[in-house]
């Protein structure tokens, strides 16, 4: 089979490799769409204490069964050819935290295109007990995003939000995107948002929210004169800079919350005393539960979110010049490698029809 494997710092090639048999308790899926991720890029670039080379990325997909281990039991569902996606998270399901629904802090968590092989591949084996297969009629590009949505959904389920609240996302990336959309599942109607990507911040608009540029006095400034002075109840950053993440904090109310979504640097100085003063709760949100993916792929599936305009299909053998142009701040919303096609065909196959 063909794979796009990273061999060091933005270099990616594809080549021909073994082709994965099913352990008994796995299946093996061909692969329909592959998603890139914000957090990938940083494994690209050689940043990435979790990606090292030789490594296949990849850990948003959605397929079709290929093969089936020999323990994995009919009741399961999981015959060949059903269309599916995967929880890439894959845990022990016997800890602490997997036993009371925290199953993204289990200690043992491994993470497909990071410990494991991805899904930038034709085939990608995966246990059976993390594969979802989709409701009739979902589309398989849709179902590709199930991962991004639901780590957007942990995020807005934490913050605690409801109809009343005013709500700031710095970072019109797929998972910013996903968390305006959910924001306003939960009835949040004053939704800000913040980016630096002009594409980015359109896609943003367009979904309601109110963009907030930053001027000469930066992006909080902004916030202040959009809502009378006072900010906003909470603030979501899904970049992870030092910058946005202050630029979160100082956007939000005292009292309100500040939820730490993105994962772009490790160390970031805070005001503490003021955050002690003003009782500013600040939460780190990792992933996302079980549930939450489940969740997630249902409201894909009703249409109540997801993401149609800046997505870009391209095939597998196009993978190194897009995370390369990811890297370089293109405004794609989401790019969808597509193994098995070429330049000409990719995207053949969008509304779930096998080749």
């Amino acid at each position: 089979m063909k794979a796009l494997v990273y061999e060091a710092p933005e270099t990616m090639i594809l080549r021909e490799v073994e082709a994965p048999a099913p352990r008994p308790d796995e299946v093996v899926i061909r692969v329909a769409y592959s998603g890139i991720c914000g957090s990938e890029l940083s494994g690209f670039l050689g940043q990435n204490s979790l990606r090292k080379p030789p490594l296949v990325f990849g850990h948003e997909l959605s397929g079709w069964i290929e093969s089936v281990g020999k323990d994995v039991p009919a009741a399961a569902g999981l015959a060949t050819g059903t269309p599916v996606t995967v929880n890439p998270l894959l845990t022990c399901g016997q800890c602490e935290y997997c036993v009371t629904g925290r199953q993204q802090l289990c200690p043992q968590r491994q993470l497909l295109g990071a410990h494991l092989p991805g899904c930038n591949a034709d085939l990608v084996a995966v246990p059976a007990a993390s594969v979802l297969a989709l409701p009739d009629g979902m589309s398989l590009r849709d179902a590709a995003m199930a991962e991004p949505a639901a780590c957007a959904l942990r995020a807005v389920e934490t913050s605690g939000v409801g109809p009343a609240s005013s709500a700031l996302v710095i970072g019109a990336g797929p998972i910013g995107l996903f968390i305006l959309q959910i924001l306003k599942q939960y009835g949040v109607v004053e939704r800000f948002v913040a980016d630096l990507n002009p594409a980015r911040l359109a896609m943003a608009t367009a979904l309601g929210a109110t963009a907030v540029q930053p001027g000469p006095d930066g992006v909080t400034a902004a916030v202040l004169e959009a809502t009378g002075g006072r900010g906003v109840d909470v603030s979501f950053d899904a970049v992870g800079s030092p910058q946005t993440r202050r630029d979160c904090l100082s956007s939000t109310v005292p009292g309100g919350d500040l939820v730490l979504v993105g994962l772009h640097n490790d160390e970031t100085s805070f005001p503490v005393n003021s955050i002690i003063r003003s009782q500013v709760t600040l939460s780190g949100v990792f992933a996302y539960s079980t549930a939450n993916f489940r969740t997630a792929l249902q409201w894909l599936e009703a249409g109540r979110i997801g993401l149609r305009e800046g997505v870009v299909v391209a095939p597998l053998s196009d993978g190194p010049q897009w995370y390369a142009r990811l890297v370089g701040g293109d405004g794609a919303a989401k790019v969808l490698l597509q193994p098995g096609h070429d330049s000409e065909d990719a995207d053949s196959d969008k509304e779930g029809i096998r080749p």
